[in-house]
């Protein structure tokens, strides 16, 4: 029943520790997966930044010189929201402006046919409806009037992910030749540039690592756990090993293997117990090896020893496996028998006393002069008796009187 009440014990200790490993590896495993995402979208948010600084330099460039004349190519427009972009040199040959918002739509244009990005200058009060912002590019410029100083995010396109990026373009001396009109002044944010490039492929790769990761962990965490099982079973089993040992040490005599007095008399006290419920019958035998002093001082203690050992392994061989023997002191030996009345309890007793008498002594290592013999005392608990010492009182009488008749003699009281 103890191993039974522990295994309860076990098991919590068991779960607790499987919780505890899998919850920090996988805060350890989760940690890394985010991480990785954090890097992976660093790397992408660096990227967009190099876009967009690049775009405001050309645009920076672009401003400075008041804008670049280019010549006009058959089929080219000029820009209808400049005053007077076209001129004509002295041959005839006419060049048309463009300025930063022009020149950064047409590259715009390029990079999306080659495939690579996308960028777009819009405002709140673009002066081409063409630059009008779209809901993530007006939700930015809102947020740039706001103190920010970028927006970025991750967007469904053409069913594929793009990566979104955003910063405002702040009013500079060479803004104001276009821009003045608009009531724009230094330091103001006149709009922004947005970039956007397609990611998918990044986000399909960051997904295989979250998975590889998430397998990766479970399969530690889980041999993890086996290991931590294994060891704990044997630590179980090792425990359980050195209970008994303890177990038996507390309740077995260590020379003959039998019960030991306390346990003797610990078990017996049950059995009265049970008696005293149910009723029935309790027998009591008290054995006293005859003479055994003198085998002590004629052979030695070891021979003494032997005597004893053997004797307790002679009877223990005849008992039923509910009946309880043990040592109750020196020579003495006490036999409970439940259920059984006087008559089988004396009947035992005398088959006791003759096997001692015929088969103890040729078990033995060493020869002896005279037969080792026993004297027994045998009676039966009854309603009146309140402990066992009261039972164990009248079997003493019972085993004096028979000493007191010559030894080796069963006598009941």
């Amino acid at each position: 029943m103890e191993v039974r009440k522990e295994d309860p014990v076990f098991r919590m200790f068991f779960i607790s520790i499987s919780l505890t490993i899998g919850l920090c590896l996988s805060a350890v495993f989760l940690g890394l997966a985010i991480r990785s995402r954090e890097l992976i979208n660093e790397e992408i948010l660096a990227r967009a930044r190099t876009h967009f600084n690049g775009i405001v330099m050309t645009r920076k460039w672009n401003a400075l010189h008041g804008g670049v004349y280019v010549l006009k190519q058959p089929g080219a427009s000029s820009n209808p929201y400049l005053a007077d972009p076209d001129i004509t040199d002295t041959q005839g040959r006419v060049y048309t402006k463009k300025n930063p918002a022009l020149m950064t739509r047409e590259i715009s244009e390029i990079a999306d046919k080659e495939g690579q990005f996308t960028f777009h200058i819009t405002s709140l009060k673009p002066l081409n409806p063409g630059n009008a912002p779209d809901p993530f590019e007006a939700r930015s410029l809102e947020a740039f009037e706001r103190g920010a100083s970028e927006m970025f995010a991750k967007s469904a396109q053409d069913g594929k992910v793009a990566f979104r990026y955003m910063a405002p373009l702040v009013t500079e001396e060479p803004c104001l030749a276009c821009h003045r009109d608009q009531g724009y002044k230094l330091g103001d944010i006149r709009g922004g540039v947005s970039v956007s490039f397609d990611v998918d492929a990044v986000q399909r790769k960051l997904d295989q690592n979250n998975l590889v990761i998430l397998a990766f962990s479970l399969l530690t965490v889980a041999s993890l756990i086996a290991l931590v099982y294994f060891f704990f079973r044997q630590m179980k089993t090792r425990l359980h090993k050195i209970r008994e040992e303890l177990r038996v040490m507390a309740t077995t005599d260590a020379l003959t293997g039998i019960c030991n007095r306390g346990h003797l008399l610990e078990r017996f006290h049950d059995e009265f117990e049970r008696f005293k419920r149910h009723g029935g019958e309790l027998g009591c035998i008290i054995f006293d090896l005859d003479h055994f002093k003198r085998v002590n001082d004629t052979h030695g203690h070891q021979a003494g020893d032997e005597v004893l050992a053997a004797f307790a392994k002679l009877v223990a061989g005849r008992v039923r496996p509910y009946d309880i023997f043990g040592r109750y002191g020196g020579e003495e030996f006490l036999l409970v028998l439940p259920q059984t009345d006087c008559q089988a309890a004396l009947a035992f007793a005398e088959r006791m006393r003759d096997l001692v008498e015929t088969d103890l002594t040729p078990r033995l290592s060493f020869a002896l002069e005279t037969p080792v013999t026993v004297s027994l005392g045998v009676t039966n608990a009854n309603p009146a008796d309140t402990t066992i010492d009261t039972v164990l009182k009248r079997a003493d009488e019972a085993l004096y009187r028979a000493k007191e008749r010559g030894r080796n003699k069963v006598e009941t009281c």
